[in-house]
């Protein structure tokens, strides 16, 4: 996924870099390759994001678990 990510930014790089005007460079930086990887990152990291919550939940309900027969 991050392979994707570095591809498109150099490509979205080199297109900034040829266009004319510093401020038609960054906004077709911004529009091309800021704007586009991060919807993209963040749309196929949402699986990633909720397999860390349920671990995150799980080990909590294993930690409540424990420390509630540790008290009896």
């Amino acid at each position: 996924m991050y392979l994707i990510a570095i591809a498109w930014f150099y490509v979205a790089l080199l297109a900034a870099v040829s266009d004319d005007t510093v401020v038609g460079g960054v906004l077709t930086f911004i529009f091309y390759g800021l704007a586009p990887m991060a919807l993209f990152l963040w749309l196929f990291g949402t699986s990633a994001r909720r397999r860390r919550q349920k671990a995150r939940e799980a080990a909590e309900d294993l930690n409540d678990r424990a420390d509630s027969g540790a008290d009896q």
